[in-house]
């Protein structure tokens, strides 16, 4: 597999996205590239476009993701983080004003209200979702049940006006959900 190329990552995600105003874009990402890949999007959306928003972790803690964003040049002041993943390992969660806990990626009405409160907390009009991931969930949760939670995520995102990004890992056996999934997006691209 190529190294990976930020330039190639930002590109991408420009180029797809550049004429929408607002969207919900899905972005599957192939697993060696894949931390990467979250974090230059990341970078794009807080450092090039200066827009705060709220970032849904299911997959790292959030002190682990904080640290990894700080030391990648990441104003985390910028971002809410929601963690359904720190209670699930056993970790501590101290209260924090930029992180909302939730018990478990299980927990997908907990997840719903977390990410209403903070999209809602984040200053200005123009603001992003970002959520990883879709593998995650389908870990905790059915494939029926993850279809009508992205299904009211989706249009939650368009009710909110937020910038949405939805990743999934690149998998040939999720492909049923993500052809149903990219149907409720603006766009899919491929890293």
């Amino acid at each position: 597999m190529p190294e990976f190329d930020p330039h190639e990552v930002r590109d991408k995600f420009h180029n797809a996205l550049k004429e929408l105003k607002q969207y919900i874009a899905l972005a599957i990402v192939a697993a060696p590239k894949y931390q990467q890949t979250n974090m230059q999007i990341i970078k794009e959306l807080t450092e090039t476009n200066a827009i705060p928003g709220v970032y849904v972790t299911l997959n790292k803690p959030y002190a682990n993701l904080k640290t990894e964003f700080e030391a990648d040049r990441i104003d985390t002041r910028m971002i809410i983080f929601i963690d359904a993943v720190t209670e699930t390992a056993g970790g501590k969660t101290e209260k924090t004003e930029s992180c909302l806990f939730i018990g478990s990626p299980q927990n997908l009405s907990d997840i719903s209200i977390a990410m209403d409160q903070a999209v809602r907390a984040v200053p200005g009009k123009e603001k992003f979702l970002f959520f990883d991931s879709l593998n995650t969930l389908l870990i905790y949760n059915a494939v029926g049940t993850v279809a009508r939670f992205i299904h009211f995520l989706a249009t939650k995102m368009r009710v909110w006006g937020v910038k949405g990004i939805i990743i999934s890992l690149q998998k040939e056996s999720n492909k049923e959900l993500i052809d149903e999934i990219e149907q409720l997006c603006d766009r899919r691209i491929d890293f």
